[in-house]
């Protein structure tokens, strides 16, 4: 355990008002003073009535005084392990535990230790979230700020003009899309999804899906193509969100073709690109502090996971998963080369619980 991870705790805890301290060491020590000096007290004067006050009063001070002692020197063994681990924290390890610790003690190091250890995940997370703030929204940004000058200080054709406006729009866009799948991912990952189900036509959902990013497929020359049919209690407005999110990841690293399908598992978006690179379980976290290498292009911490990790946290509210294969596609082409091997395709299926035909 490290000494940030101790200085995590310390800037992590409320500050406390002052207040007059009490330790443990002078608690144990008043009730070992009074167990042995009490008896001792009752003894004495049952023992010597005839014996001056005074004296009787000398000798008390005397057997109060090494109770005392006895109850520090004690006090102090009991508290041992205590203050040995208070030590350790102090320096910032802590984690190994030694032969003679109590049980009490060995709990608390391992909850201290549980807790240190999700304080600093939470931290890091928030640095992979701020990396991902700074690297993401500044592209967009920085096109905008340049569009903005070419159109306010060139002087341009009224074509021109509105090209430089709709990118703007554009960028605008993204922007905003990417602001709200950030702002999904951190309250996704804290809170439970809410859905209300209803039963639902799946195919009526693709087919809508596959109207709304046929001008971003159409730019990129992929073809989008529907197939399947099926009914499941779902909530359409959230699951055509996590459809969208795989739908648009599907787009980014197809080569000529996305199909968006209904199988008795549940909804399925598959692509001909080339596949993950880690497993979907590594990479559907929201602000992972490694960066990610999807087909040859490298993305920075929690990039390249957020519209996965929405996609599985709303199939979770549903009682399913996110599952990932590769496969050959469930919709070959009509007329395939003879001389081409099979095509394998990647499936990102959004499972179900239960999906009638």
């Amino acid at each position: 355990m490290s000494f940030r991870s101790v200085s995590l705790l310390r800037d992590a805890a409320p500050p406390l008002r002052p207040r007059r301290s009490v330790t443990l060491r002078s608690q144990f020590t008043t009730v070992i003073f009074m167990l042995a000096f009490l008896p001792n007290v009752v003894l004495t004067f049952m023992a010597q009535p005839s014996v001056p006050v005074a004296s009787l009063i000398g000798w008390m001070v005397v057997v109060g005084g090494l109770c005392a002692a006895v109850g520090y020197l004690l006090s102090g063994t009991l508290l041992r392990s205590l203050s040995l681990l208070h030590a350790e924290v102090e320096r910032g390890d802590f984690a190994q535990p030694h032969a003679d610790d109590p049980a009490e003690i060995l709990s608390l190091r391992s909850a201290f230790a549980d807790l240190l250890d999700r304080l600093s995940t939470e931290q890091t997370r928030r640095n992979a979230f701020i990396a991902t703030l700074v690297h993401d929204l500044k592209t967009p940004l920085i096109a905008t700020g340049h569009l903005t000058r070419v159109l306010t200080t060139m002087p341009l054709p009224d074509a021109e003009k509105r090209d430089v406006g709709a990118q703007i729009q554009a960028e605008t866009t993204r922007l905003l899309a990417l602001v709200q799948q950030m702002a999904d991912a951190h309250r996704f990952e804290r809170e439970d999804v809410q859905v209300q189900l209803v039963s639902t036509d799946l195919r009526a959902l693709l087919d809508d899906v596959a109207r709304r990013i046929h001008a971003q497929a159409a730019a990129r020359g992929v073809a989008v193509r529907v197939h399947g049919e099926g009914r499941a209690s779902v909530d359409a407005l959230v699951l055509e969100r996590a459809v969208i999110n795989l739908t648009e990841n599907a787009l980014r690293y197809a080569s000529h073709e996305v199909q968006l399908g209904i199988t008795s598992r549940g909804v399925s978006v598959s692509d001909d690109g080339p596949g993950l690179s880690l497993p979907v379980s590594e990479l559907a976290q929201p602000f992972n502090s490694q960066p990610t290498t999807i087909a040859g292009q490298q993305y920075t911490a929690g990039t390249a996971g957020l519209g996965l990790f929405i996609a599985r946290r709303i199939a979770e509210a549903h009682g399913g998963g996110l599952r990932y294969d590769r496969a050959p596609p469930y919709l070959f082409p009509a007329n395939p080369p003879p001389s081409d091997p099979p095509p394998t395709y990647t499936h990102l299926t959004l499972v179900l619980p239960e999906v009638t035909p």
